[in-house]
């Protein structure tokens, strides 16, 4: 995997994915940014939570379960000194279906989080990931 980072101007970034895909990162205007774009530190979170979710949804689809929305709502703390790493995530999922198991979608989540998930995985390193989930009917 590759990716790209193009220095525009102030702290505004162009990143180029190695799939073709190009995005907007940026900072705020007290750190020389125009608030443009996503901030990198955003980016790692909506990475982490895009990867467990596509985990958890392959893994109810094989076990049938009839899935029709996902939400996952991350919450994160950072330490207050530099390096400003992860300390706390929290992952909430919502997940709307019919006839959902509800054993299915914890064990779901809890292979993506110890098995699947790399991006969960690297960051437990750094910071206590919980995880808990709600179903709600279709």
């Amino acid at each position: 995997m590759k990716a790209r980072i193009k220095w525009i101007e102030g702290v505004t970034m162009l990143g180029e994915s190695d799939s073709g895909h190009a995005l907007v990162m940026d900072g705020p205007p007290e750190f020389g940014g125009r608030n443009l774009g996503i901030r990198p530190m955003e980016m790692l979170l909506l990475g982490m939570g895009g990867c467990t979710q596509f985990d958890v949804l392959l893994i109810l689809r094989k076990a049938r379960q009839r899935v029709t929305a996902c939400v996952v709502e991350l919450e994160a703390e950072r330490a207050a000194e530099d390096p400003k790493v992860f300390t706390r995530i929290h992952a909430h999922f919502i997940v709307r279906g019919h006839d959902l198991e509800e054993r299915q979608v914890k064990r779901a989540i809890e292979l993506s989080a110890q098995k699947y998930c790399s991006a969960s995985i690297m960051l437990g390193a750094t910071a206590d990931i919980s995880h808990d989930f709600e179903l709600r009917a279709a």
